[in-house]
């Protein structure tokens, strides 16, 4: 394996044009002096349901759109496999998701720190996290403007979303303004990563502006095989683009941003991983490393689904096709109605019991229902009360099935496979059940249609949170930052691959634990304060 005689040679190339990718683009190329290459698998974002809110209803389960992952059969999950949809395409999966902004909670990021993670505490990434920020509402103690990340309020309300508000604040929860302050408890309407009624990628953000100069160089379409190393520095990267394999060079450092899919199999083909597991595969363990792919962690979202009745949602407005055409018309005029919804519009954080500290259930509440993402919506009226474990004690994994790029993940989540995460799901179909049995739902008579009012007992709640429990589309930490003595510690707190010179990962496979929320946005911040890093380092080299 090395990288000799490269096509061509640059300071920088980035494997992944998703999130983090368009970032490190962006930033990376901001000097003229460096030479930049972003290599990304999928394709330009120039489809129309990739521009549209609402366009999420068709890219998820495309081909076009979505890598069509899928995960191994799930113990937890009664032996079902799970589709796992990531973004293909510029911007990645910010450009299929739910546009949620959310950063997580404060003590996510104090507790990076109080793991030996210098620099990664809430106080260290908040101004992170405002400098890459254009809230609608401007600059204030929390927010910031003027940056590349756009966040506007959503530009439609349902009424049937209302009053779950009030059934929730009846159950306890309180309504609050904004779930980016440090403490995301009590519920609120989601902010989203809009303008003015159109999805704002990290493409539409980052890349595109970046685009235009001419020392940055962008290739879709391309499969990167491996990182090339010599003499214990990565040197080249090498690809596949229309059936010709390409190796690129590297002056300064090659980073990994594909994900928290993609970066543990880069790193396993290009011989870096646990070594007992690249020899079965056929590959020489350049670099024992035995974190790779290890310490998956994923939001397990169960959907429980109830009918109701003399109120709209948007199940029975879709199949109208008056509505339909209203809905339409409203959004090529005016930019707003139900074109322009993410799949959920208010959010509720709370505890599952006295013993934790802060909110450890996010419910995203939607006016629709559907048995899968990518499958239709239900022809009766009906909302969905999701809800997700934030903090699952469970771990699992992502390895390569096989030696070739072309060989599918073998991804293995590892669902409520503890003791912890097993009560914590019972627990949250009984704060579904506590929130909807209130009286400000009463009028509408909301009828449970999954998992059905008969499930009663905690046995057989925990079997229908099995039936019902699918990925909410947030995995992380399988190339885990850690300290020296962690020995399953990929990276370390400056995100460089342990032992490697001249090689990062930027991504959220980077993250140790998980955040207390979507992790769109954090990922985000990574990829800026990854970037900074690294410009900061190659002043001093």
């Amino acid at each position: 394996m090395n990288g000799k005689n490269p096509a061509e040679t640059y300071d920088y190339v980035i494997a992944g044009a998703g999130s983090a990718g368009c970032v490190l683009a962006n930033r990376l190329s901001a000097d003229p002096k460096n030479r930049v290459l972003l290599l990304e698998g999928g394709g330009k974002d120039n489809w129309i349901w990739f521009h549209i809110p609402v366009g999420y209803l068709f890219a998820i389960g495309n081909p076009r759109a979505d890598w069509m992952f899928k995960t191994a059969a799930e113990t937890g999950l009664n032996g079902r496999a799970l589709a796992y949809p990531r973004g293909k395409v510029l911007g990645g999966s910010s450009a299929i998701n739910a546009m949620i902004y959310m950063r997580g909670q404060a003590a996510d990021y104090d507790h990076w720190r109080q793991l030996g993670l210098q620099g990664w505490g809430w106080g260290d990434v908040l101004p992170v996290f405002k400098r890459v920020e254009d809230h609608v509402e401007g600059e204030s103690a929390f927010h910031g403007a003027g940056g590349e990340w756009r966040v506007e309020h959503p530009r439609i309300s349902w009424e049937i979303l209302d009053r779950v508000r009030d059934a929730a604040e009846a159950a306890g929860v309180k309504k609050i303004a904004d779930f980016n302050t440090g403490d995301n408890t009590g519920s609120a309407y989601f902010q989203v990563n809009q303008r003015a009624g159109r999805r704002w990628s990290a493409a539409r953000g980052f890349l595109k502006p970046a685009m235009k100069r001419p020392n940055l160089r962008v290739e879709t379409g391309v499969t990167v095989e491996r990182v090339n190393l010599e003499d214990g520095r990565a040197v080249s990267v090498t690809y596949r683009r229309a059936g010709e394999t390409m190796t690129a060079g590297v002056r300064g450092e090659i980073v990994l941003a594909a994900g928290a899919v993609g970066s543990p199999l880069i790193l396993e083909r290009s011989g870096i991983g646990a070594a007992e597991r690249l020899k079965a595969h056929g590959i020489e363990a350049v670099h024992h490393l035995p974190g790779v792919g290890e310490n998956l962690q994923d939001h397990l979202q169960i959907r429980p689904i109830y009918r109701v009745h003399g109120i709209k949602t948007l199940n029975t407005e879709y199949w109208n096709l008056v509505s339909r055409a209203l809905m339409g018309a409203s959004y090529l005029f005016r930019r707003r109605g139900p074109l322009t919804m993410a799949p959920s519009q208010v959010g509720a954080f709370v505890k599952s019991s006295p013993e934790y500290e802060t909110a450890n259930l996010e419910f995203h509440f939607q006016p629709l229902s559907l048995d899968d993402w990518g499958h239709g919506l239900h022809r009766f009226s009906a909302f969905t009360a999701s809800v997700c474990n934030l903090r699952p004690t469970s771990r699992g994994s992502i390895h390569m099935s096989g030696p070739k790029a072309e060989d599918r993940p073998d991804i293995r989540p590892n669902y409520l496979s503890t003791e912890t995460d097993r009560r914590v799901a019972v627990d949250s179909l009984k704060w579904a059940r506590r929130i909807v049995s209130q009286k400000p739902l009463e009028a509408y008579r909301p009828e449970e249609v999954k998992p059905g009012a008969h499930i009663a007992s905690d046995a057989e709640m925990l079997v229908a949170a099995g039936d019902l429990g699918t990925t909410i589309f947030h995995p992380v930490g399988t190339a885990k930052m850690g300290t020296e003595d962690d020995r399953m510690a990929v990276v370390d707190e400056r995100l460089r691959v342990r032992g490697i010179r001249g090689l990062r990962v930027i991504d959220a496979s980077v993250m140790p634990t998980i955040t207390s929320g979507n992790t769109n946005s954090p990922t985000i911040m990574i990829a800026d304060k990854g970037a900074e890093m690294m410009l900061e380092d190659a002043r001093v080299r």
